[in-house]
């Protein structure tokens, strides 16, 4: 089995317009890796210099936002779904 990644729309331009793909599984700092080899430039969008999660995108693993579980060591299993959520900000 697979991973499954959900694109949010601002970053479809990176993989190619495709709404969701399809990855091995593993920590989810292997799993942005490896969509990173596949489609360059979701790391600079997802991590800070640092290697930090960046603030303004949330991650979640299935229904779990990934600050509360084990940030980039959370393991991501066959079947799960991986869902990259831009944070909104407005007034």
């Amino acid at each position: 089995m697979a991973v499954t990644v959900r694109i949010p729309t601002t970053m479809r331009p990176l993989s190619g317009g495709a709404k969701q793909v399809e990855l091995a599984p593993g920590t989810l700092s292997e799993v942005i890796e490896a969509l990173e080899v596949a489609h360059p430039g979701f790391r600079d969008r997802l991590v800070d210099e640092a290697g930090a999660l960046r603030k303004f995108v949330n991650i979640f693993v299935d229904e779990d936002d990934v600050r509360y579980l084990d940030g980039l060591n959370t393991a991501v299993l066959d079947g799960i779904t991986v869902s990259i959520i831009p944070a909104v900000a407005g007034g």
